[in-house]
């Protein structure tokens, strides 16, 4: 992706500006790692999990009535995950300690889910167009040959055919 550069230093300025972040990961909403800072922990498995969590939500989000996804936040025992929509195709995730500032967190993950969506829908638009095929010619639809039998007949004139 071209906006790949352009992800990353975004969440390289999205971690200088929160000093708890301990990851920041940019993925596709189909598990795609789009870029990743995110140092000890594995970025496919965390993009393909983000996925999985960002379909849930949306099924939450849809039986409750609650509206499209804007955030997800989850607290464990050592820290926080925060998941924010980047645009339709995009997510931001991101890891942050046990003491972090979460209004802060949420301030600044939905500026950088933002900007990061404006960089993936740039990348989509400035993207050469498929190259236009030629329509397929059409063709008769196929049949099946009968087979013929060949009879042999004979004339009253005794001759065969």
């Amino acid at each position: 992706m071209a906006a790949e550069a352009e992800v990353l230093d975004e969440l390289h300025r999205l971690r200088a500006r929160v000093p708890q972040l301990t990851g920041a990961l940019a993925a596709s909403v189909d598990g795609l790692v789009l870029a990743q800072d995110t140092p000890g922990v594995e970025p496919e498995g965390l993009a393909a999990l983000t996925a999985a969590a960002l379909g849930v939500a949306l099924r939450m989000a849809d039986a409750t009535g609650r509206g499209d996804f804007r955030e997800l936040l989850l607290h464990g025992e050592h820290g926080y995950l925060a998941t924010y929509a980047a645009g339709p195709s995009a997510v931001l995730t991101l890891l942050a300690g046990d003491r972090a500032n979460v209004g802060r967190l949420h301030l600044e993950g939905r500026r950088s889910g933002t900007r990061i969506a404006e960089l993936v829908e740039a990348a989509v638009e400035s993207r050469p167009a498929p190259a236009a095929r030629a329509p397929a010619k059409p063709t008769a639809p196929r049949t099946r040959t009968a087979r013929v039998a060949r009879t042999t007949t004979t004339e009253p004139t005794g001759k065969t055919r």
